[in-house]
């Protein structure tokens, strides 16, 4: 089968197109043929090498989540399964390929009226952002600042604000036209990537910051919080934040401030495929919005990495075999 791996770790350029042996289902397992592969900011960061201290190595197969249908099962494996149309979490890798292999338990059947792409761009992101909004105790009223608005997470953390009965939903950005689109996704004010805004009426203080970003803005955003203001960190797309950025934290005492975490791998299984199942029905319905970013050919996977790192995707790119 075709498949993307990671020659040489750095730029896209060190991504290789290759043949390999078709995977054989394990026990517990299903193997899907994928029809849409999710192109995700952590397949960016291992492809950089930024992670090879936790195991990953050159020759890694990329992709963390597909959509395709199910051509076999492994022992333990309700044969039922096999020809559904799915959504499936690969884990960290297995995804940039013609075929994929999931435990069952990381497989969810796909609504009628839910594309494959649609799928791939909702799932993962979807559920980090509905449980990093949980994890930031929002509640209705608050202010929410979302940094890194214009990928998969912050646009559906957006929404999901929004519905939920925020104050106010601001947004970085890098653009004007990007801003707009936001606003067309709930955002109430847009932000440059510094924070700020010529718009006097943006909140310049926020209850709660959900950040994709990371990278060296991330004290700035810190300093904007309220008293008791929460900070969740989703990502770390541009980059790891400055090492002494908790001295921030002590610098702002009085103001009782929270910083933490969020991966969605600490949130119980049954728990993340709930909230999957519930968003892809509201996604089916058009109750809650997709965006691809463009829709791409397997072999072409170094250029949507490349669009990536240039800052160019809104939404989400997606691999085809």
């Amino acid at each position: 089968m075709k498949a993307v791996v990671i020659r040489a770790f750095g730029a896209p350029a060190g991504l290789e197109v290759v043949d390999l042996p078709a995977p054989v289902p394990g026990p517990g397992q299903v193997v899907v043929a994928t029809e849409a592969i999710g192109v995700g900011g952590v397949d960016a960061v291992i492809r950089r090498g930024a992670l090879a201290a936790h195991g990953f190595r050159e020759g890694h197969l990329l992709g963390s989540e597909v959509a395709g249908t199910v051509t076999a099962v492994g022992e333990g494996v309700d044969s039922s399964w096999t020809g559904r149309r799915v959504w499936a979490f690969t884990g960290l890798s297995g995804g940039y390929a013609e075929r994929a292999v999931a435990r069952v338990e990381d497989v969810l059947a796909l609504p009628d009226g839910l594309s494959g792409a649609d799928a791939v761009t909702l799932g993962g992101s979807g559920a980090v952002a509905h449980f990093a909004l949980r994890k930031a105790h929002f509640a209705p009223g608050e202010t929410v600042l979302v940094r890194g608005a214009a990928g998969s997470i912050g646009i559906t953390a957006v929404q999901l604000a929004a519905r939920s009965g925020a104050g106010a939903v601001a947004v970085t950005t890098s653009s004007g036209e990007r801003g707009a689109r936001l606003r067309e996704l709930s955002a109430t004010h847009v932000l440059d990537r510094s924070g700020k805004s010529a718009d006097p009426d943006a909140p310049t203080g926020f209850d709660v910051v959900i950040d994709v970003v990371g990278g060296p803005g991330l004290p700035d955003a810190l300093d904007a919080l309220h008293a008791d203001g929460r900070y969740v960190l989703v990502g770390v797309v541009g980059g790891q934040p400055p090492e002494d950025f908790g001295m921030r934290l002590v610098h702002g005492f009085r103001k009782s401030l929270t910083f933490a975490t969020f991966s969605a791998d600490t949130v119980p299984g049954p728990d993340r495929q709930a909230v999957r199942a519930e968003q892809f029905a509201e996604a089916a319905r058009g109750e809650l919005r997709t965006v691809v970013h463009d829709v791409l050919p397997l072999d072409r996977a170094a250029d949507a990495h490349r669009a990536m790192d240039a800052g160019e995707v809104f939404g989400r790119v997606v691999l085809t075999p």
